[in-house]
């Protein structure tokens, strides 16, 4: 085998996907649920891989925990453009005498549902196919729950996911046009979670680990790769819109992985984003400011009941991974952000307007999130900043109206 899968608490290694599956996704050793992928490969291989032109984050197959490339599934995910948008350049030039590069991740043009969420549903139908595994099930606001219906489709296994009362309409439409089955809650994301849990366990099918599912991790941790690849370095300053909290989670697991073969690759500082109808991060984030990060900080946060607000991908009211992600934002030097939802169609409008681009209402609340980190100074002169555009429009027809209003 290439890789193993190390406990994060006690540190016994598990062989393999299989055993980890065969051990209901905890550690047999202490009960834990954290674990993250070790390879025996030599990661200077990377140096040849970032001279290619890669069709997808299948490039870089060595690094990633698949045996045979047969059991690939994929849509042309994750080998996706990083561009210089230079209106923001000039936007912060202009409004606060700041010098930076704008780089954008365009994770909208993914090949597979258009959504940030592509690659991990790739790396899942792929593990899931190799070791036999025919039923899968989650929990998931939207996006995730598209993309899984879609590769898990494609990969045969049968998939049933649990969605929030707050779905959007769309996004119940391109789910069930893939055949899996869709159970919407009438609750919000936290009572969707206790379903699918009760679904696991009455049934006996394989779920999602969540946030540090290390099929996510493993998938997503590729950002770091195509950095590298792309631009030839990391970013200063990464900007993301969060819910859960994978994406920084797996860059900060990738930076770590490669460290030794590459020294000078640094964790960006995070900025990660959250609008003002379901912030429960910003509010913890604020209380450990106010408590100069006392200790057990990052297990204050507030859970806020069935959110009510129009980005449904991001209404996770009950942030459970906070406990992990806030450590991670702290040793970063970065922050949590809010900004308000009522002006996320005027910065989606920007975009339309400058590059044509029709971002989702997540996509939206990122983007909102730079022009916040330039008013608070946490953007300076002569750094580079990565903004990470979580999805399109596609699934959010009226959002997408509204934007192309004159």
């Amino acid at each position: 085998m290439k890789y193993t899968l190390v406990c994060k608490k006690c540190g016994h290694e598990i062989a393999s996907f299989r055993e980890w599956f065969n051990h209901d996704q905890v550690c047999p050793q202490c009960g834990s649920n954290h674990v993250e992928v070790k390879y025996n490969t030599d990661y200077h291989k990377l140096t040849e891989l970032f001279k290619g032109n890669p069709q997808n984050f299948w490039h870089y197959f060595d690094f990633l925990p698949l045996e045979d490339t047969k059991n690939i599934v994929t849509c042309n995910e994750g080998a996706i453009p990083i561009e210089e948008w230079s209106f923001l350049e000039k936007f912060a030039k202009e409004k606060y005498g700041i010098d930076c590069k704008a780089m954008v991740y365009r994770n909208d043009l993914n090949g597979g549902t258009n959504s940030f969420k592509d690659v991990a549903a790739a790396m899942a139908a792929g593990i899931l196919k190799e070791n036999g595994v025919k039923e899968y099930c989650l929990a998931s606001t939207g996006n995730t729950a598209t993309a899984f219906s879609k590769y898990l489709s494609l990969a045969g296994v049968k998939f049933t996911v649990f969605v929030p009362n707050c779905v959007c309409e769309d996004t119940v439409a391109e789910i069930r046009s893939h055949g899996q089955n869709l159970v919407i809650s009438e609750g919000d994301y936290s009572q969707a979670k206790k379903q699918a849990a009760d679904f696991h366990k009455q049934n006996h099918v394989l779920i999602s680990g969540g946030n540090i599912d290390p099929i996510r991790v493993e998938a997503k941790k590729t950002m770091v790769f195509e950095f590298l690849r792309q631009m030839g370095r990391m970013p200063d300053v990464y900007v993301q819109a969060v819910s859960g909290g994978t994406g920084p989670i797996a860059v900060d697991k990738g930076v770590r992985e490669i460290n030794n073969a590459f020294p000078d690759v640094k964790l960006p500082k995070m900025v990660l984003i959250q609008q003002d109808t379901c912030d429960p991060m910003v509010q913890g984030w604020e209380r450990a400011l106010k408590s100069n990060f006392a200790d057990g900080y990052e297990k204050d946060f507030p859970v806020i009941p069935n959110p009510q607000t129009m980005v449904s991908i991001l209404s996770t009211g009950n942030p459970g991974m906070y406990p992990i992600l806030a450590p991670i934002v702290r040793k970063s030097g970065g922050t949590f952000l809010r900004v308000k939802e009522s002006q996320l169609v005027d910065f989606a409008k920007i975009a339309w307007k400058e590059r044509n681009v029709l971002l989702g209402p997540a996509a939206a609340v990122c983007l909102a999130g730079f022009y916040k980190a330039l008013e608070t100074g946490e953007i300076k002169n002569g750094q580079t900043v990565l903004i990470n555009t979580g999805e399109g429009a596609a699934r959010a027809k009226q959002f997408a109206e509204k934007v192309k209003m004159d």
